[in-house]
């Protein structure tokens, strides 16, 4: 069964390598690795890890022999639905470009994979919800954005967003967290920045 282990290591040599042998040793098998974001002031690196996990094996064994490295420790673990390998902004512009006339629909599409979220939605401060994913709350409401950010909820859930147009942003959510990291926001707005670019562009 496939996960995806966020995990915070220090940005050193040979930090990886401990984190990916602990993995295996805890019966864990990695499929792929993208760093995520670089702390340079503290010597941190944030990873996110997709790994197949042995039948038998428990998830949390794994986040137990993360966390007994030095400096290290397991921001969060979940099952991945998305399959077998991590979707990358390129992919997701790549994408895009194919349908330009498509790309701001197509875009919420790709966005909760891209970005390990759980949906995402375009919403409009007329028609409300306009596109969205399945898992996308219905009662989502417009907020005026100006760069993308990191949005206020009323619950245990995280939201980011981007300002699409006048009329219109993106959000993204993920159910009890992790937080949307400062790289993640970042992320966001540019890929909607593209998107926006390659919709008028068709």
């Amino acid at each position: 069964m496939p996960f995806l282990l966020r995990v915070e290591l220090p940005d050193v040599p040979g930090s990886l390598g401990r984190v990916a042998s602990a993995i295996g040793m805890a019966g864990g098998d990695i499929e792929a690795i993208e760093i995520v974001e670089k702390r340079h002031d503290d010597e941190i690196a944030v990873d996110d890890v997709l790994l197949e996990v042995s039948p038998g094996t428990m998830p949390d064994s794994i986040v137990s022999a993360c966390n007994a490295l030095d400096g290290v420790q397991v921001v969060w673990i979940s099952r991945y639905a998305a399959g077998g390998n991590l979707f990358l902004d390129l992919e997701a512009v790549e994408e895009l470009t194919a349908d330009p006339a498509g790309s701001l629909d197509r875009l919420i599409d790709l966005l909760p994979v891209t970005f390990r979220a759980e949906w995402a939605a375009r919403v409009s401060d007329s028609a409300g919800v306009v596109h969205a994913t399945d898992a996308a709350p219905t009662d989502l409401t417009f907020t005026s954005i100006g760069k993308a950010a990191r949005l206020d909820t009323p619950d245990d859930n995280v939201h980011c967003g981007a300002r699409l147009n006048k009329h219109e942003i993106v959000v993204i959510g993920r159910r009890g967290g992790p937080e949307f990291l400062d790289s993640e926001v970042a992320r966001l707005g540019h890929l909607v920045s593209l998107a926006m670019s390659i919709s008028r562009a068709g």
